[in-house]
């Protein structure tokens, strides 16, 4: 007769919790992460920004708000338009920037 009668229990109670524990830990899946978000179109009005962006020209607020979504997600940003625009460049420059801080 075990000297312990309780050991035996509780080792089985101990195994079934860890058992139980790896089974379900090799249940999970992993989702891989979303694909990044188009940039906009070029004729398309952006969303409206958490700052006033009136007066400036449809590029630069497009850019900000790929920049915008950029810092936020994952980076969405129109490379032809980037290179080729200075007003979408810079908008994307300063959407990026001023999101990263919020």
């Amino acid at each position: 007769m075990p000297k312990h009668p309780m050991l035996m229990p509780r080792t089985f109670a101990l195994l079934q919790v860890v058992s139980l524990a790896l089974f379900v830990g090799a249940c999970a899946t992993v989702v891989p992460p979303a694909p990044a978000p188009a940039p906009l179109p070029a004729n398309r009005e952006p969303p409206p920004p958490n700052v006033n962006l009136s007066g400036f020209p449809l590029p630069y607020r497009q850019g900000y708000a790929d920049g915008c979504a950029s810092a936020t997600g994952g980076e969405r940003k129109d490379a032809t338009r980037f290179a080729g625009d200075g007003n979408y460049r810079m908008g994307w420059m300063d959407g990026s920037a001023l999101c990263k801080k919020h």
